[in-house]
């Protein structure tokens, strides 16, 4: 993908969506994979939604800040969501209101035929899940 286009998720091919859902769900191999293969926007996406700051950095410094926007949006930073209205992410946004569960989006995703957008939403619910259940387990030592 060339740097600083502003590709909206819904235009890379099926069998690179599957390998972005598995690097959601921390496949190390397949998010290595993506960065070999000339999408390290979606590998540093997927490490964004794991909370990686210096993905996230990356994203913003290489024109993928749509991506970094989602990413904050889905933790409930309003700024990011404005911020996808303003620049007209409607996709983005449909797939944020997935993510919070709202019946109307999961609904459009399927009649629109982009199921592999509902697998990759439950991929970002379940990481989420984790990193609250993570977060929660004061076994853990929180460096944040």
């Amino acid at each position: 993908m060339a740097e600083g286009k502003r590709k909206e998720l819904y235009e890379y091919e099926p069998k690179i969506l599957i390998a972005f859902g598995e690097a959601i769900a921390r496949n190390i191999k397949i998010h290595n994979w993506l960065l070999k293969n000339g999408y390290p926007e979606l590998a540093a996406f997927a490490a964004t939604l794991q909370a990686d700051k210096v993905a996230f950095t990356w994203l913003m410094t290489h024109g993928f800040n749509h991506f970094a926007a989602f990413c904050n949006a889905i933790d409930e930073d309003e700024q990011a969501k404005v911020w996808l209205v303003q620049h007209k992410f409607n996709f983005l946004l449909i797939l944020l209101d997935a993510f919070e569960q709202k019946p109307d989006a999961m609904v459009w995703l399927r009649k629109h035929d982009l199921k592999i957008f509902v697998v990759i939403v439950q991929k970002i619910l379940d990481l989420k899940k984790q990193q609250h259940r993570d977060y929660g387990d004061y076994h853990s030592i929180h460096f944040n």
